[in-house]
This record gives structure tokens, C-alpha cells and sequence, in this order.
């Protein structure tokens, strides 16, 4: 299934996680696809991307203000659309970015479709109605998002959900033994506060059985996090930052993968190497990846929930490998890159 047309997409940024599903993407519209980005903040510490499949056009973003107060313009909007003529247009369903209805309006008057995507409502009040109503489409994130649409009136056949995804679709696991020494939990991700890695540390030595702890990152808060495991749990292994490839044998080497802070985009990645896993609840993209079935979800910020929920992972391995398993599968056949691009398509040709 392809869409019979040319699509252009716009983004605030472009991070490099991104670049895969977009080159995918691109690869599925029959006239190509252009992509409008442009950089980050400093503070941000986003590490931008280049696409091969995509044609990436350069936004200039000029940064309002700051905090919950955050608004951003991007100049060049309709001159981009102009030259690429696109027979659709997605963009981020974010009403923080001021350029947004003007190219609504460009493609409008040329009665072309215009879809939205993003996490989901938040706040539901009429300026939200308002700024969905514009689109012809909406596709969530996540089937939480997709509620959140939906209760402010927007039509259900119009929303679609295309799991958040970075992964492609994994080939196999390799069966891990079911009787261990000593069990491994996993950290991948920057090293920064709201990951809350300084509870995990915590949580470790509070264990009766203790198991080893790799962190693989780097950040604002690794001096902090290495000192405060010198003192309670020395037997917690930084690794520093890596990327592709170089997380392989760290994947491989974990018995269980722990995000106990916000954020994580690893937790899909931990699971193609089939991990059960433990993640703090965020904005509804982990509800549909993390399940009873493979893992647990932990209210943020509940340390005794955390150390619960490490102490009921570890209680048997036997199921634990299960869990994983079953972590294989979902991003196997439920959620990856290839299933968000069908979704996608779907949308450009409903």
C-alpha cells in the first residue's frame, strides 16, 4: 500500500532517531516526500539527523520566550510549500508553532488534505477544539492521545493511531539461560534528573539479592550519579555513551531493562532484544508498549513502587524470560517502524 501522491512533512526539529521511519516513509509515497526541520535549542542537546530517502529542506526557527510559555516560528513555511507543491501535508499537531495555520491555509485554498500528529490533547478546553477542527485528519501517538482527540469532538474515523516507534521490526532473540548468578538491569539513555537513575541506584541496594547495574549514557548528572554510587552501590557499571550498533552487547547482556524516570525512546529497542521491562508512566506511548504480559508500569516518582516492582521481576526467571518473549513479540508484530508507516499511509488515503 503506497500513497498516490507527493507528501511533505514538517517538523519543529529533526533528531537522528527520526531519520529511519522518515526515509520509510518517503519510500511508501509513489512522488516522494520533503521534509521541513530545523535545529533545536542549545540547552535542547537533540542530536540532529540527516535523511537519504526525504528531501530535507531547512527550516529557520525562531525560539520564543521559554518554559510552558514556549512558542516557535518557522520561517520559510509557505515559500517551501510553493516550491514542493505537495498533494498532502503532516504536520506537528503542536499549537505552540505560530507558522502552522498559514500553511493549513495555503494548502486549504488548493483543497488539499492536511493532517496533525501528535501525543494526544492534554488539555481539553475549546483552543484545543479550535486548533484540531482545522485538520482533515489526526494520527496519535498512542490510543490515549487518540481518546484525548476524540473527546473534544473530533471525529473517531478520522483519527488514526500510529505507534510511537524508532525500531524497525526486529528478526530474532536469542534464548537467555533460565538460572543465572547474579542478574543484570539495564539504563540506556541521557544521564539527566528527570530520568530519576539516582532512584534506580537506590533501588539496587535496597535489594536483598543484588543484582549488577549498567548505565549506558552520558548527561548533566553522570558526576553526581557516579559519586552516589561509589557510596551505596558499588557494583553499578557506567559505560558512557553509545549508540547503534555499540548497545548490541549490552542488550544482550541484561536480564532486565529499567526506566524509572520520563522519556526513554530505548525501552522499544530493549524489547527487540527481548527484555522485560520496568518504565515509569508518561503521556500514553508506553501503555500500548508495556503490558502485564511483559513488564510494569510504575507511577513516576514512587520509589517503593519501583523497588516493588525490581524485587517482583527478579523473583523468578523462569518467568521473567517469558515476559521477554513476549516484549519480542509485540514490537515484532505490533509496534515498529514499518507498522507506524502503514498507519501513516492508511491516513494519507482515507
Amino acid at each position: 500500500m503506497k500513497f498516490k501522491g507527493k507528501l511533505a512533512l514538517q517538523q519543529r526539529v529533526l533528531p537522528s532517531y527520526r531519520v529511519p521511519f522518515f526515509d520509510l516513509l518517503a519510500s511508501y509515497c509513489e512522488n516522494g516526500m520533503t521534509l521541513f526541520a530545523g535545529h533545536a535549542r542549545s540547552e535542547e542537546m537533540i542530536t540532529g539527523g540527516k535523511t537519504k530517502a526525504a528531501t530535507l529542506v531547512e527550516a529557520q526557527n525562531i525560539h520564543l520566550l521559554g518554559g510552558k510559555f514556549y512558542l516557535c516560528y518557522q520561517k520559510g513555511f509557505v515559500n517551501w510549500l510553493e516550491q514542493s507543491n505537495p498533494d498532502a501535508l503532516i504536520v506537528e499537531a503542536n499549537p505552540r508553532y505560530l507558522s502552522t495555520p498559514a500553511a493549513v491555509r495555503w494548502m486549504r485554498k488548493r483543497g488539499r488534505k492536511v493532517i496533525a500528529w501528535g501525543l494526544g490533547a492534554p488539555k481539553q478546553n475549546r483552543f484545543w477544539e479550535k486548533f484540531v477542527s482545522q485538520f482533515d485528519g489526526l494520527i496519535s501517538y498512542s490510543q490515549r492521545g487518540a481518546e484525548e482527540y476524540a473527546r473534544l469532538g473530533f471525529p473517531r474515523e478520522k483519527i488514526f493511531v500510529a505507534h510511537n516507534s524508532v525500531s524497525p521490526k526486529p528478526e530474532k532473540i536469542d534464548d537467555r539461560p533460565l538460572t543465572i548468578d547474579r542478574a543484570t538491569i539495564l539504563f540506556v539513555g541521557r544521564l539527566q534528573n528527570r530520568k530519576r537513575i539516582d532512584s534506580l541506584i537506590r533501588a539496587c541496594a535496597e535489594m536483598e539479592t543484588q543484582p549488577n547495574l549498567t548505565i549506558v549514557g552520558d548527561g548533566p548528572e553522570r558526576e553526581h550519579l557516579q559519586t552516589l554510587a561509589k557510596h551505596i552501590y558499588p557494583k553499578t557499571n557506567f559505560i558512557g555513551a553509545k549508540h547503534g550498533l555499540e548497545l548490541k552487547p549490552y542488550f544482550e547482556q541484561a536480564d532486565l531493562f529499567v526506566l524509572p524516570g520520563t522519556g526513554g525512546l530505548a525501552v522499544q529497542e530493549a524489547m527487540s532484544y527481548g527484555l522485560p521491562v520496568i518504565v515509569a508512566k508518561g503521556d500514553g506511548t508506553q501503555d500500548d508498549l508495556v503490558r502485564e504480559t511483559n513488564g510494569w508500569q510504575i507511577e513516576p516518582e514512587n520509589h517503593s513502587a519501583l523497588v516493588a516492582a525490581m524485587r517482583d521481576a527478579l523473583s523468578d526467571m523462569k518467568r521473567l524470560r517469558e515476559m521477554g518473549k513476549e516484549s519480542f513479540r509485540i514490537v515484532s508484530e505490533e509496534i515498529n517502524i514499518e507498522k507506524m508507516a502503514e498507519a501513516f499511509v492508511k491516513a494519507l488515503n482515507s
